[in-house]
């Protein structure tokens, strides 16, 4: 039996029971790393970037639930949000002032799937993370050209 000083039951009561790997799951928004699915960072979820690969993990995962990051804004979280009713999962919001976090959003389960890859930079190429500049400066100088055509005409 551990032996409790006056100092571990003031804090038991004033913080709750420690739980184990506290600082994983302040990390992962109250979940374990061992329970992740997928996890985006802040500006992914403010970019609605992973929504694709968030989709099919959802109809891949049913069962999961979907932990948002309450110090993003609410209108940052509207897409994942419509994705989660689609799919009929669920999704809470939590606000930790006292732990901050780079992670916007997690879709987890209850119990340990011990996923290897579960950032949005794993699933991705290279060619999906930057956009192709080649094909965009040609988009933008056909319709400068198109425009002046136009115009002429």
């Amino acid at each position: 039996m551990t032996n409790k000083n006056i100092d571990d039951y003031l804090t038991e009561g004033m913080h709750g029971t420690r739980l184990p790997k506290q600082a994983e799951r302040d990390y992962f928004l109250g979940t374990l790393r061992e329970r992740v699915i997928l996890a985006l960072k802040i500006g992914e979820v403010m970019q609605d970037r992973g929504l694709k690969e968030l989709d099919q993990f959802m109809r891949e995962y049913p069962e999961a639930k979907l932990i948002f990051n309450g110090h993003v804004a609410h209108r940052f979280q509207v897409e994942e949000k419509k994705l989660a009713a689609k799919h009929k999962i669920d999704y809470t919001v939590i606000t930790n002032e006292e732990n901050q976090t780079d992670i916007g959003a997690v879709l987890a389960f209850d119990t340990a799937v011990d996923r290897e890859k579960i950032y949005l930079a794993d699933f991705q190429t290279q060619e999906d993370q930057l956009p192709d500049k080649k094909e965009e400066s040609s988009q933008t100088s056909s319709k400068f050209f198109s425009r002046i055509k136009d115009w002429l005409s």
